[in-house]
């Protein structure tokens, strides 16, 4: 465990030193770099605008960030330095992608997105004109295992997409899980506030609006233009009416199939929620009062 452990240590000191040097135009590396590792920087970029030690990948132009040469990058797209464009991805015009932000193999962006700074995007396509902010991470794997024979746990295959659709706004530090039976969809003019998390396989419609700290569990299906408050939690697999709106720290446990105002915990249609918080309290009086 310790020599594994010592080894990715050792990988992540040497992407540093690459990315510091090559990219960032750090002279002087610090102290914690092992000795033997300065010698993969000592050289500055090629003359063919290569980026030193990463002879794949070269210099964008527009920015100074780093792209793979099997990528297709439209002229117009602006890459900022310490970011990276991986092979086969497809950014197309007036794409912005921020420093620090990380394009994996065969993505593609649509025209006018905006990348912010430490993105990272795998697995997944980005639509036009999006808005992705600050640390949102899109096509990781979803949370699937199951326990084996043995009673060990095992980790399920996550092997598809993630779809995000035209006009999309994803808040800071979001992250969408990829599928592993179907893509993961975000639909057309959806909005997503920030720390929001969207597990593998759900499918949300047009034109919702998801408010901070909601919590999506995998394979649920959300229709068109559904509003969810803060904090709301939607267990896996159920499916959600358009034109539904749930109120802040709901909890839907089932299928909501009528479209209106929801809340509580489970989920109930709002005037119910509101008769049993007035039912409780004035059991909470009573009991007090006699007590």
């Amino acid at each position: 465990m310790m020599l594994r452990s010592s080894w990715r240590v050792f990988g992540a000191l040497e992407a540093y030193a690459l990315m510091a040097k090559s990219v960032f135009r750090v002279d002087h590396l610090p102290s914690c770099v092992p000795h033997r590792l300065i010698s993969l920087t000592s050289s500055s970029d090629d003359p063919n605008g290569n980026a030193t030690g990463m002879p794949e990948f070269k210099k964008w132009p527009n920015g100074g960030g780093l792209f793979h040469s099997t990528a297709c990058v439209d002229p117009s797209a602006l890459i900022e330095a310490g970011a990276i464009i991986h092979e086969n991805s497809v950014l197309a015009m007036d794409v912005h992608i921020g420093s620090g932000a990380v394009v994996g193999p065969s993505v593609s962006i649509g025209q006018s997105t905006k990348i912010g700074y430490n993105v990272v995007l795998s697995n997944c396509s980005i639509g036009s004109s999006c808005i992705i902010h600050n640390g949102v991470c899109i096509g990781q794997d979803g949370f699937g295992f199951f326990i084996d024979g043995e009673g060990c746990v095992q980790k399920k295959p996550q092997l598809l997409q993630v779809r995000i659709g035209d006009h999309v706004e994803i808040g800071a530090n979001t992250c969408i899980d990829r599928g592993s039976w179907r893509d993961t969809v975000v639909g057309d003019h959806t909005k997503i506030d920030n720390l929001v998390q969207i597990g593998h396989n759900v499918v949300i419609g047009k034109c919702c609006m998801l408010c901070g700290q909601v919590g999506i569990a995998g394979s649920a299906t959300i229709g068109d233009y559904v509003t969810l408050g803060g904090r709301v939690a939607v267990r896996d697999h159920v499916s959600i009416a358009s034109k539904v709106r749930l109120a802040a720290n709901s909890s839907v446990t089932k299928d909501i199939k009528e479209s209106g105002d929801y809340g509580g915990f489970p989920a109930v249609p709002i005037h119910e929620c509101r008769r049993q918080s007035v039912k409780l309290r004035t059991l909470l009086k009573d009991g007090v009062s006699k007590g």
